[in-house]
């Protein structure tokens, strides 16, 4: 079987995407996936996103990290594929998508795609963990996948792999782990991260969830304001912007580029 396949990237977090509304994609195979998601000898990617028919929206967004296993959502993903399924034909430039982690809402702008994320939950802003005979202080929430928020003065010099393993095997956060993401404030409206992603196991060059789950996080500590820039790893900034009544934070938003780098195909 010859699969067609598009590659994209958001801010440098880059995706294999199928239409899959067949139904016949693989995803069972997970040693097949993990293979197609090797940079040395696949074609490489931190995630395989497929397009599949749904009953309560445009389509259905399943998400694979690179090691075969299947996420509940990806926020650079999702602008990704956004983009492609209005390109096909399956949506229209304002679009409903059913992921695992709930309904999100995304909106075509060009090359840019701004997409409502799912409610944020899990709230934790005085988290403290030991590691290393150490304390980190940290903040925690659900961005549609779980991020651990740490603020650091040495955002350049920070042992993003290393601190971010850790974290992301702490026993507090068993068994599903977490991400996490290392920031510095740089402004009432800007602030920059660098982040390690669960199913990478590795940094990388920029996290939707964790740009969303870093504003959020840098808000509730008194930090920053709606709209935030974030600037990634890449170099790209993207933008956060939220409603606040109270105590409580909805209406998420998330917009920044996704652009197509080429397409090809596979063979099964």
């Amino acid at each position: 079987m010859n699969i067609h396949f598009w590659k994209m990237h958001g801010a440098g977090n880059d995706f294999i995407l199928v239409d899959d509304r067949t139904g016949t994609f693989p995803v069972s195979d997970t040693r097949w996936l993990s293979s197609i998601g090797a940079r040395r000898t696949g074609v490489g990617c931190e995630g395989i996103i497929l397009i599949q028919n749904s009953d309560k929206a445009d389509f259905r967004m399943r998400f694979f990290n690179p090691d075969g296993n299947e996420a509940d959502m990806c926020g650079n993903g999702a602008r990704c594929v956004a983009r492609l399924a209005h390109e096909i034909g399956v949506t229209p430039i304002v679009m409903s998508i059913e992921t695992a982690a709930g309904m999100l809402r995304a909106e075509i702008l060009g090359n840019t795609v701004r997409i409502e994320l799912t409610e944020p939950h899990g709230w934790e802003t005085g988290g403290s963990l030991e590691i290393d005979g150490r304390q980190i202080k940290y903040g925690f929430v659900n961005t549609g996948v779980p991020h651990v928020v740490v603020e650091v003065d040495d955002l350049v010099g920070c042992d993003v792999k290393g601190l971010g393993a850790a974290i992301r095997y702490h026993a507090h956060f068993a068994p599903a782990g977490t991400n996490a993401d290392f920031i510095h404030v740089a402004g009432t409206n800007s602030l920059s991260l660098r982040t390690y992603e669960r199913g990478v196991e590795d940094e990388t060059l920029a996290c939707g969830t964790g740009i969303a789950a870093s504003a959020l996080i840098a808000y509730k500590l008194g930090k920053v304001k709606s709209p935030v820039e974030v600037k990634a790893a890449s170099g790209d900034i993207l933008v956060v912007g939220f409603r606040i009544d109270g105590d409580s934070v909805s209406n998420v938003t998330l917009t920044g580029p996704a652009v197509h780098v080429f397409q090809g195909e596979f063979k099964y």
